[in-house]
């Protein structure tokens, strides 16, 4: 049997098809056929990732009749569908049918290619990354698309799913190899962690070259634009160079000036396939994508949800400075940088650390006269709620590291969510600070009002009206992650859901709705406008009055 590299084996199938084969096709081949241990790859939907899969595992069984492969998809038809492709490529590929090679027995779920000496492990094991593969073993372990919609849309279910891929390691065979093929679907991606651990990665976006801009007339740019879309949804539209737009070369940048200013504007540079994906074609795909992020996730491979997110942490405005007392004229004040505080609000949620319950969160909120929020702190506070020593004097505990936080802010009240064991948290907290000697007042307020609604209510208006800020302590990890789980919470927030990580959202929530709005000294520069009155009176009538003791 001649043996042959896998780009030579595809391009004699493509050439028995009558296929044109575009470059990227014989990258992604040299990548299969050497990837190692681990590989990921990444390609934009339609790029014709699932029919090389299909070749490359008819390659494998080829080149090995013994190699044991279980392939794994988001459900049981669509591994199925993999399984099929490559029974169809072994009953047509020239050189399987030059030398007899084809499946000998089995069904669609698992089969047995001829030559195959494994009476127990099929050579093409298919199943859904959540059916049972309890005693399977595998040389080979893909992982097609089974990150979607479905399985990630809860902790719960990303929890889930994880735990389904750690199995996997039981099953592969040592010194065996697995393969990661699909897109992202959300900002906490199971791709990005594949790629974290070191695997060999091929990513092929869409473009390469990529800008995006809002609320622009004008852009500036490293790459020649090719294609420049405005947009998205049912309002994408491709703009047309002349027409829409110019652009000149200024050097070793293109300067591009609108005829109309835009709120969104994404420029790209060359196709990864521009002789399938036209810009006609392009432009309808734009249209299709109901938001931004699933066109960043599935076209441009951006670890990003598909839907749309409720509260963009990016809105965030970051800030690093510490709030300072100063005194003057008599009176004390709270400064910010430039900006005068002139409120502090402090909420907590207490948690007794379940397994299923949320983080113990504590967030301080400072307010200027302008309206802006500031998020400074948001802590989890651990332990006990409480520790005494053994003659009852309070030394510690939840409500001791909330002491802290109230002595270095001068906090002058705490108000304290009293559902659950917040019941007797504030009587702890007050035993607390009156052993420290602060005075800080407590307000215990039961909540009643869904938490979804109450968190949407307090954060959406600021965050998207850009007067919620937040230190960096906030928005920074203290494990050494980019993002931390505050970023996260607000990330991945979905009104739709009940059961999620949301602790950190829910005290801000509370801190924010705590302090009265205010409009700020900008909007008092002018003197009202009266307006005529037009309303029907009886005139002005005089009349003398004589009183008689």
């Amino acid at each position: 049997m001649i043996k042959v590299g896998f780009a030579a084996f595809y391009l004699i199938y493509a050439e028995t098809l009558n296929w044109v084969v575009p470059d990227f096709h014989l990258d992604v081949c040299d990548f299969l056929e050497d990837y190692g241990s681990l590989g990921l790859l990444m390609m934009p939907r339609g790029h014709g990732k699932s029919t090389i899969l299909d070749i490359y595992n008819a390659w494998k069984l080829y080149s090995n009749p013994n190699h044991l492969i279980l392939h794994q998809g988001a459900t049981d038809p669509d591994a199925y569908k993999v399984s099929r492709g490559t029974e169809q490529v072994l009953e047509r590929h020239p050189l399987c049918q030059i030398y007899g090679f084809k499946k000998a027995r089995g069904e669609t779920q698992k089969w047995w290619c001829s030559g195959s000496t494994d009476v127990r492990h099929g050579s093409i094991h298919a199943r859904g990354i959540l059916s049972n593969v309890t005693g399977s073993r595998a040389n080979e372990i893909q992982n097609d698309d089974v990150e979607v919609p479905g399985n990630i849309g809860t902790p719960e279910a990303r929890e889930k799913l994880r735990y389904r891929l750690s199995e996997q390691s039981f099953i592969l065979i040592p010194g065996g190899q697995k393969l990661f093929v699909g897109t992202p679907h959300t900002h906490d991606s199971l791709y990005t962690h594949i790629k974290k651990l070191g695997a060999k990665c091929l990513v092929l976006k869409m473009y390469e070259d990529e800008k995006r801009f809002e609320n622009i007339s004008e852009a500036i740019t490293s790459f020649e634009p090719i294609y420049i879309f405005s947009g998205i949804s049912t309002q994408a539209k491709l703009l047309r160079n002349g027409i829409d737009y110019q652009y000149v070369k200024q050097g070793n940048i293109y300067k591009v000036i609108l005829t109309e200013q835009h709120y969104l504007i994404d420029i790209y540079g060359e196709a990864l396939w521009p002789d399938r994906f036209t810009p006609e074609v392009m432009e309808e795909r734009r249209k299709e994508c109901r938001t931004v992020n699933e066109w960043d996730s599935q076209y441009q491979l951006h670890a990003k949800p598909v839907g749309d997110i409720r509260l963009d942490p990016d809105k965030l405005i970051p800030y690093d400075v510490e709030p300072i007392i100063k005194r003057a004229n008599g009176q004390y004040y709270m400064m910010l940088g430039e900006r005068r505080i002139v409120g502090i609000t402090c909420r907590w949620d207490p948690a007794s650390g379940k397994k299923k319950s949320d983080a113990s969160s504590v967030a301080l909120v400072l307010h200027d006269d302008l309206g802006n929020k500031y998020w400074h702190r948001s802590i989890e506070l651990t332990g006990e709620v409480i520790k005494t020593s053994e003659d009852g004097v309070i030394e510690g505990g939840q409500v001791w590291q909330l002491c802290n936080l109230i002595e270095q802010y001068h906090v002058p009240k705490v108000v304290i969510e009293s559902n659950g064991i917040g019941e007797f948290a504030p009587s702890s907290l007050k035993g607390a600070l009156k052993a420290r000697k602060l005075r800080c007042g407590v307000d215990a307020k039961h909540s009643v009002k869904s938490k979804n609604v109450r968190i949407l209510e307090a954060i959406e208006g600021p965050l998207v009206s850009g007067l919620m800020w937040a230190h960096i302590s906030v928005l920074d990890s203290e494990q050494g992650e980019n993002t931390s789980r505050q970023y996260k919470q607000m990330q991945q927030f979905n009104p739709a859901i009940t059961e999620q990580e949301d602790d950190h959202l829910d005290s801000l929530a509370g801190a924010v709705v705590e302090s009265p709005e205010r409009i700020g000294k900008l909007h008092r520069q002018t003197e009202a406008n009266p307006s005529v009155n037009w309303r029907e009176n009886s005139g002005s009538i005089e009349a003398a009055l004589d009183f008689e003791h």
